[in-house]
């Protein structure tokens, strides 16, 4: 299901038509005016790239790829300054789940999943350190990563920032919480925080965030699965909303 772009001059063609690839392999020591406007692009329009042997374009793909090759994304990412009005114009009251640190495709569409099936408004993902929206992922998500808008911003602290600047309060999910989750009011607009397994949400965005909280738990074992986690307190949110 990725898409590949070959080739120096279809590249070009792309990045100039507004394009935007998830990431471009370039081959290391390929020299040229036209590569050097693919660099130039690359890093202005911020677009993560790689210096690569001629090896690996070559395990990608046959085809003459002159030393370089871009995945493309396979949906259509949205804006979030594009997101949120509309979502407050519909007149329905706002439910974002942003993803910290999450780099397990399976965990992203097992996510994605849940969040469709809650009538989350969007996913928030970050352009780096995040799992890639791929077949694995969409496969994870039965299909839900093609029905729930994705946003890929570049940093997810300025998201957080901007969410809270729209009137939407913005809740961190960690198991260091300081408040139960069902001591949690979450009927207002919301926007929740989900971090990697292994770290939690940073300690970065749950400084930034409104509160943090935790899903009271009684075993042994440590901490939830992040995508398990996830569906508790949107559906959580779900039912504090029905009863309203």
């Amino acid at each position: 299901m990725e898409n590949h772009i070959f080739g120096i001059h279809p590249l070009l063609e792309a990045l100039e038509a507004g394009k935007t690839p998830e990431k471009i392999l370039m081959q290391k020591g390929l020299q040229g005016d036209n590569f050097q406007k693919i660099f130039s692009l690359a890093r202005r329009q911020k677009i993560p790239f790689q210096m690569v042997p001629v090896e690996k374009l070559n395990r990608i793909t046959r085809k003459n790829h002159q030393g370089v090759v871009a995945v493309m994304p396979v949906i259509v990412y949205h804006k979030l300054e594009d997101l949120l009005p509309a979502i407050f114009e519909s007149g329905e009251t706002p439910l974002i789940v942003l993803l910290d640190g999450i780099t397990d495709v399976r965990n992203l569409g097992a996510i994605a999943r849940s969040a469709e099936c809650a009538g989350a408004h969007a996913l928030v993902l970050p352009e780096k350190g995040s799992a890639s929206v791929n077949a694995d992922a969409i496969k994870a998500s039965a299909g839900a990563l093609n029905r729930i808008p994705v946003c890929r911003e570049a940093h997810i602290l300025e998201s957080i920032a901007f969410i809270r600047e729209c009137g939407i309060r913005v809740v961190a999910c960690d198991s260091k919480g300081q408040n139960s989750l069902w001591e949690e009011d979450l009927r207002s607009p919301l926007a929740i925080i989900m971090g990697a397994e292994d770290k939690g949400v940073s300690p970065a965005a749950q400084k930034t965030a409104d509160q943090v909280v935790e899903i009271p738990m009684k075993g042994h074992v440590a901490s939830l699965n992040v995508s398990v986690a996830t569906g508790i307190i949107l559906f959580e949110t779900l039912r504090q909303r029905a009863q309203q």
